[in-house]
């Protein structure tokens, strides 16, 4: 199994749209993929309509060990081998009870629900949807992620913190050697002068490779409030064949 961290320090790149057509394009090339909301709002969890704030989410159980199987934790959506352990706000608190727990291990949650289980087995891929932070859950995340990649808006704050973001991977590699950085996603692209330049300017950085760029498409938004990934939603609009390209480029494999 291949795990994915989508990350970024910085709020409103497009962190769980990424996630979401990510885990969808993966699932309709055939691979079995695990999605986990790891971000107390649950907007994946939403997209996917597995969002339950009455319940203990998911999530929240495998931060807190508090499970007894995978059948506890992982769900179902609405199409064959894309599951998902779903959030909620119950997250915040696990994270938080965690910060206090100083004779515990902290960072080996997610760690030892892959390492005990036969997950490593069953899934191709499981993507990871994470918090502009970096909180315990998002450290446990790290400790069992391949690859990350990093959603990026083309503008001057976004840009300057891939070096942030470059650095956080890096210490992250104390604790998780395979760890790497495999590039960044341009998205939500509009083809202004302003932009242009800021995509030159990022295909000439030989520390960043950029993976694929996601055009701007207001059908994107749409299809969130419709809890529906943007190919299934509008798939001729110019988001949803980006997703499918990138994920083609990606995997090397078409559909």
């Amino acid at each position: 199994m291949i795990t994915i961290s989508i990350l970024n320090l910085k709020g409103g790149v497009g962190k769980t749209h990424t996630a979401a057509n990510m885990a969808y394009e993966l699932h309709r090339r055939g691979y079995k993929v695990l999605l986990i909301d790891n971000d107390k709002q649950g907007n994946l969890s939403r997209t996917y309509n597995r969002y339950n704030a009455q319940e203990i989410a998911p999530i929240t159980k495998l931060l807190s060990l508090q499970y007894d199987a995978d059948e506890e934790i992982i769900q179902e959506t609405d199409y064959e081998w894309l599951h998902i352990i779903s959030a909620n706000m119950s997250l915040f608190g696990a994270t938080w009870n965690l910060t206090k727990e100083q004779d515990v291990i902290q960072i080996d949650r997610y760690k030892d629900f892959v390492g005990w289980t036969a997950i490593d087995e069953v899934y191709d891929y499981c993507i990871i949807d994470n918090p502009p932070d970096l909180g315990l859950n998002v450290v446990n995340a790290l400790t069992i992620t391949n690859e990350v990649i990093v959603p990026v808006k083309i503008d001057e704050d976004a840009l300057e913190g891939l070096d942030i973001v470059t650095g956080q991977i890096e210490d992250a590699k104390a604790f998780n050697s395979r760890l790497k950085l495999a590039g960044v996603l341009v998205t939500s692209y509009q083809n202004t002068d302003g932009e242009a330049a800021g995509l030159a300017w990022l295909l000439e950085q030989s520390a960043y490779k950029v993976l694929g760029v996601i055009r701007y498409s207001k059908k994107v938004a749409e299809s969130s409030f419709m809890r529906k990934p943007i190919y299934e939603y509008s798939p001729c609009c110019a988001a949803a064949q980006d997703y499918k390209k990138f994920v083609t480029k990606y995997t090397g494999k078409a559909r």
